[in-house]
């Protein structure tokens, strides 16, 4: 095995761990952020989620971002090419976000610093409910197994993302269950 791989599955296994002891999911998103970005040796990586409509692409989290960036503007999925190929299902990646016409806020991205992308959607059931990006400041094309990798991070967030839902959703019926039982019984 590799020293790139060895480094990708004790990524993976961090990952893996940190969604197995948390259900916050502003907890395990960052740690699957910082994870993606440090294995993968980017500048930065962000998750966001669709919102009910599926027009905006929601803050999830992110990692290595300057505030100044994160507020350049909302995310909508009609001015976004990249974020529409990629809620396709598809990894997109970017060589120059700065001057290719399918990324929304090009002149931010070179105030931030950012050269290639790499876009990935995050899927559950086979339904894209967000994006994951990871950031380059180099020129950069993502090999095979980079991606394969990437995959499997966003894959694993996707998971995460779905378990935490899930699991909110099972504590709130259950505490309107404990609230109209204890109604009924005064």
């Amino acid at each position: 095995m590799s020293e790139q791989e060895c480094a990708y599955y004790r990524s993976l296994y961090d990952v893996a761990m940190c969604i197995n002891s948390s259900l916050e999911p502003a907890t395990v998103l960052h740690a699957i952020a910082e994870q993606a970005t440090k294995a993968l040796s980017a500048k930065a990586c962000s998750i966001r989620l669709l919102d009910r409509q599926g027009k905006t692409l929601l803050s999830g989290t992110s990692y290595g971002l300057s505030k100044g960036y994160l507020r350049k503007g909302t995310v909508e999925v009609s001015k976004s090419k990249i974020d529409q190929e990629t809620l396709t299902g598809k990894v997109v990646q970017i060589k120059d976000a700065g001057n290719d016409p399918r990324f929304q806020y090009p002149d931010a991205a070179r105030e931030e610093g950012i050269t290639s992308v790499m876009a990935l959607p995050l899927t559950v059931e086979g339904r894209t409910i967000g994006v994951m990006r990871l950031y380059c400041d180099n020129i950069r094309e993502f090999e095979a197994s980079e991606i394969h990798f990437a995959t499997a991070i966003a894959n694993l967030s996707a998971m995460a993302i779905e378990n935490a839902r899930l699991h909110q959703a099972l504590r709130t019926d259950y505490e309107l269950l404990t609230a109209y039982e204890y109604t009924m019984h005064e």
